[in-house]
């Protein structure tokens, strides 16, 4: 297991959490109060901050409930969080419905995945090797 080092600048009940054992999100609360406006968006101040280990990155995913239910999203979903960040984590929800939003202190907004990742060297080629899908893009393996 990785050890990810966390600041809590206000109140323990700030500290991601599982929902569930075996969850691959912790979910990230709100430390304020504030309206997600109709069609509008908002950054949302979650009170925490993380040192994510170099190679591994930190990315902010919406809460299915909340954009079922309500229309709530990560407005830039997934955010990503770097390993050299060490500022306060916030959340821009975009509020897709017609109706405003309240946020709460301490309600889940969003969830954190961390996730290990490769570094590459690219390499500048005059043609790329062929494949079954080649330059065939968005919509090209239909609907069903």
């Amino acid at each position: 297991m990785t050890e990810i080092n966390i600041l809590i600048q206000a109140d323990p009940e700030l500290l991601p959490s599982m929902g569930n054992p075996g969850d691959a999100g912790y979910d990230l609360r709100s430390n304020e109060d504030l309206v997600v406006p109709a069609r509008g968006r908002a950054l949302v101040r979650t009170g925490v901050s993380v040192a994510i280990p170099s190679g591994y990155v930190g990315l902010v995913h919406p809460r299915s409930g909340l954009a079922a239910k309500h229309g709530i999203t990560v407005l830039n979903a997934p955010g990503t969080i770097d390993s050299g960040y060490r500022g306060e984590i916030a959340v821009t929800l975009v509020n897709h419905s017609d109706q405003d939003f309240t946020v709460t202190r301490l309600d889940r907004i969003a969830q954190i995945v961390f996730q290990e990742y490769a570094k590459v060297n690219f390499i500048s080629v005059a043609q790329l090797p062929g494949s079954q899908r080649g330059e065939n893009g968005f919509g090209s393996t239909g609907v069903a």
